[in-house]
């Protein structure tokens, strides 16, 4: 870039940014932008023509307004009239303009494109420099159709400069990204491919960066460029630091540029040629030599160029999965960082021997570090590096470890953190079938798995546990030896029930010749439960009663009578009305044998892959479940089937009746018992209410919604990233509020970024009573839509539907932060970039009441910072937003005008989204 000349300097400038500074209030701001903009108009339609500089300093005040937040509409024709002048100051602030200003849409843009088609013609480096960047900037499609051509040509042109060469590559890699459709494979791709022996290492790192999201795309077009990778990765990592200074970081040799080429190199597979794969093996044995080498420097730059080259060379050596010596050598590496004092390295090492735990030849090297990863899995405080310790060890699992580690994950779930419960159970759940060498083993897991954390045990685990006891004749005695004594514990869980209720009803038989467990006894300990369970599994406890009948004929007046009660035969529930009525006159007029027939012992159940297995790999995502070799599957030895779990997932809601045939054909007599009064209509959509919405984003604690049926009222509490709110719904009629049900949606875009567990509200709610319902809430990323409360019921025998706004904002994961003076000020100006920044000036809707204004900040989440303004009518505060994923920090200034009852919200966090999702919520409170 040419030096800039003192005489380049823009008095006028200056002097119209002093007078801003200078403002005592935004009134004066306005007015004194105001007489500037009518002057620079004046200026710009005069008679007279305006020479260079004077151009350029209007055009700079322009857009020195226009980033103070006011609207630009005119100067736009003069700032593309710079693009012509001769002079780089000039042009430098026209394409300054241009890139800021000049929407994609604009009238001009064939003007601009003339004049950026001219610089890319002229030989003038700096000018192509200036218009590539221009391209690359604004990215829009209209750019891309009229450059996709001269682009390449000056990027593969052999008398081109090597900074304007670097500027093509990054504006190529720019248009790709933006309309990869309009870049084209041609002739130059393979001269691309040559610019990694370049000898300036600058257009190596971009050439890099551009080839390798081009191979993603088009892999046989630059298939070439592998030699050439291992050759200049090879010259890299052999190489002294002082050999390459002007790249080398922190005593790193070109750490930028060495993991773009592994990175490259991960897009294709180990080189056929063996003096090549000789080589790049050569290359990523030396990496990890080096890592074993003391370090050359203690400060953290250091480290982490050097971890960042090791951790790709690992990756690389991961995706090849093709050297036993390397895949060891990696893990043994990695293992060592397991008890490293920096959080992030102990959690990219998990997560790295997650993928070597699923290869043949480091499966044992990885299992050395067992004891390693269980004290992990103990001792770590961030929730997210105990999350990948339970995937090693899930991964790292065999029969020669699965009761270890069964165990401890047992062990751990007691006291987990509750967003993570449910896939704990999964994977318990899951290792304990495929590696069940007893299978009363197995059992014993399960009612555990129950015991500890039955809330969070889905139907496919239970569904499970029937489909095997019922398929392996030598355990059903043992499991309904094990649910009997289970149910005599004081307090069982709901699905415990479920399961003695099914097991009991199916085998009972079997354990009936001890006193202890006499018919009777069975069913009085069943029947004991019954008051206490919901609808669907009391409808599973009445068909268990049948199956009593047939198998117990001695029991048969006692389970009649509680058939032929008042609380059966007019049940307000339909469905265990109409099986207390069916299964009564079914015993009363079916002979023995028919009853046999009717309710005969349920038949095996096909082989196939726990529906568990497809559930996990759903709530993780197909690229994040650690694969397991053939020689590791299923004792049954099946494949995964989508559609047996979609049934799963949409079976009855009463589950008995799923349960008599469990997605398989049902039998003869089974079919009888098929259930009719399941609702499988789509609802209606409903429209979303929001009216008390805005009140919460300041407040935890409220009604959120109220009708003359009902009334919802919220209490919440957040620490970090995790939320757990209470909602209670109060009925306010004498009536029963029947089929009761409360679910969270979210659009699929939120789904990932927000997680909401919700727990299983009482579907009835008695006249005048209140019932509650918590849910459990992780914020995973940043986040602007809001999750939707669904609420369905039956009151008077129609069908209620309820949709409500559910108040979980960005701002509730705030943690405030203490911060003095100096530190503020100087984090502000750090904050300083135009995307980092939002500013909203509004109108006040309400009194501007001081005390309640303070009120309103803490209550958003940030800490009030008190004498840190010099305008002692500031408000100031700061906090930092936690998600799973990162940190924002977030630093907020509030400027009230008392006399023109308007404010000025000014916020800045490290992230754009974030600022303008909490400058839109603080601003609507004021």
């Amino acid at each position: 870039m040419p030096a800039v000349s003192k005489g380049d300097g823009m008095r006028g400038l200056a002097v119209f940014i002093s007078d801003i500074r200078n403002c005592k209030s935004k009134e004066a701001e306005i007015k004194r932008i105001n007489k500037e903009l009518a002057n620079i108009r004046s200026k710009f339609k005069g008679d007279k023509a305006l020479d260079g500089y004077s151009k350029k300093k209007y055009v700079c005040k322009l857009l020195f307004i226009f980033l103070l937040g006011h609207d630009i509409d005119f100067g736009h024709m003069e700032a593309v009239n710079l693009l012509s002048s001769n002079k780089y100051t000039e042009k430098q602030i026209g394409y300054l303009f241009i890139s800021v200003l000049v929407n994609s849409n604009s009238d001009l843009i064939r003007l601009i494109n003339n004049g950026i088609k001219n610089d890319l013609g002229s030989r003038n480096p700096t000018f192509m420099n200036l218009a590539l960047h221009c391209i690359a900037n604004v990215g829009s499609r209209e750019m891309a159709e009229a450059f996709t051509s001269d682009i390449p040509r000056i990027l593969v042109a052999g008398d081109t400069m090597d900074s304007v060469k670097q500027s093509a590559a990054l504006c190529l890699l720019r248009l790709n990204r933006t309309c990869p459709d309009l870049v084209p494979m041609g002739e130059w791709t393979a001269r691309v491919v040559h610019l990694l022996n370049d000898q300036h290492l600058g257009v190596v790192t971009a050439a890099a960066s551009l080839i390798t999201t081009l191979a993603q795309k088009s892999p046989d077009e630059f298939k070439t460029s592998i030699s050439l990778a291992i050759a200049r990765l090879s010259r890299i990592v052999t190489s002294a630091s002082i050999d390459l200074q002007d790249y080398t970081y922190y005593f790193v040799a070109a750490p930028w540029l060495s993991v773009k080429l592994l990175r490259l190199l991960q897009c294709y597979p180990p080189p056929e040629d063996a003096a090549l794969r000789s080589r790049l093996t050569e290359c990523l044995e030396t990496i990890l030599n080096k890592a074993q080498e003391p370090p050359k420097s203690k400060k953290v730059q250091h480290s982490n160029a050097k971890n960042a080259v090791l951790f790709e060379a690992i990756s690389l050596i991961i995706h090849h999965d093709s050297e036993p010596t390397l895949l060891v050598r990696a893990s043994n590496q990695l293992g060592q960082f397991l008890q490293h004092r920096e959080t992030n390295l102990r959690y990219l090492a998990l997560e790295s021997m997650c993928t070597l735990a699923s290869s043949e030849f480091s499966h044992e090297a990885v299992k050395t570090h067992i004891d390693t990863v269980i004290n992990a899995l103990k001792t770590e405080r961030d929730v997210s590096v105990r999350q990948r310790a339970v995937d090693l060890l899930y991964a790292m699992c065999d029969r020669s470890n699965a009761k270890q580690i069964v165990t401890e994950m047992l062990s751990y779930l007691e006291n987990a953190d509750y967003s993570i419960r449910e896939e704990i159970v999964l994977k318990v759940a899951i290792l304990a079938e495929k590696y069940a060498v007893d299978y009363t083993w197995y059992v014993d897991t399960i009612l555990n798995l129950i015991r500890i954390a039955g809330d969070y045990v889905s139907e496919e685990v239970w569904y499970r546990v029937i489909q095997i006891v019922i398929n392996r004749d030598d355990v059903q005695g043992y499991a309904a030896k094990t649910v009997f004594e289970a149910l005599q514990a004081p307090a069982c869980h709901e699905n415990l029930v479920k399961v003695g209720g099914y097991i009991l009803g199916e085998f009972g038989n079997l354990i009936a010749g001890d006193s202890r467990s006499s018919p009777l006894v069975q069913f009085n300990l069943l029947h004991s439960k019954f008051h206490l369970c919901s609808v669907p599994t009391r409808a599973l406890l009445l068909s268990a009663y049948i199956k009593f009948i047939n198998l117990f004929p001695e029991v048969k007046a006692t389970i009649q009578d509680v058939l032929r009660s008042d609380s059966q035969l007019r049940n307000a529930d339909v469905e265990l009305q109409q099986r207390a009525v069916e299964y009564l006159r079914l015993s009363c007029i079916a002979s023995t044998d028919i009853l046999a027939t009717v309710l005969e012992e349920m038949p095996p159940f096909p082989e196939r892959e726990s529906s568990i297995l497809a559930k996990l790999k759903r709530k993780k995502g197909p690229g994040h479940l650690p694969d397991i070799d053939d020689a590791r599957r299923n004792v049954n030895g099946s494949t995964e089937h989508s559609e047996s779990s979609e049934a799963t997932s949409t079976s009855s809601a009463h589950p008995f009746t799923d349960l008599l045939n469990l997605n398989s054909a049902p039998s003869a007599g089974g079919s009888l018992l098929i259930d009719v009064f399941s609702d499988n209509s789509t609802p209606a959509p409903t429209d979303v209410c929001e009216e008390n919405f805005s009140r919460f984003v300041c407040k935890n604690n409220g009604v959120l919604y109220e009708n003359q049926l009902l009334q919802i009222g919220l209490k919440s509490e957040y620490r970090q990233n995790l939320g757990r709110m209470y909602v209670f719904f109060g009925n306010k009629t004498s009536t029963q509020f029947l089929s009761f049900s409360s679910a969270v949606t979210s659009q699929d875009s939120l789904k990932t970024q927000l997680n909401v567990h919700t727990k299983k509200v009482d579907p009835v709610i008695e006249g005048g009573a209140q019932v509650q319902q918590i849910l459990n809430i992780e914020c995973v990323s940043d986040f602007t839509d809001t999750p939707v409360l669904d609420i369905q019921f039956r009151y008077g025998g129609a069908l209620q539907k309820i949709a409500v706004k559910l108040p979980v904002m960005l701002n509730k994961f705030f943690q405030p932060t203490e911060m003095t003076s100096q530190d503020f000020f100087q984090r502000w100006k750090q904050l300083g970039a135009p995307q980092q920044e939002v500013q909203k000036i509004f109108k006040a809707k309400h009194s501007m009441d001081i005390d309640v204004t303070k009120a309103k900040i803490l209550g958003f989440g940030v800490a009030l910072l008190d004498r840190v303004d010099p305008n002692p009518e500031n408000f100031v505060g700061a906090g930092v937003i936690h998600t799973k994923n990162t940190q924002v920090g977030c630093l907020l200034r509030l400027e009230p005008n008392t006399q023109a009852e308007m404010y000025r919200l000014t916020l800045r966090t490290s992230r754009d989204s974030v600022s303008q999702r909490l400058c839109d919520l603080l601003s609507e409170q004021f």
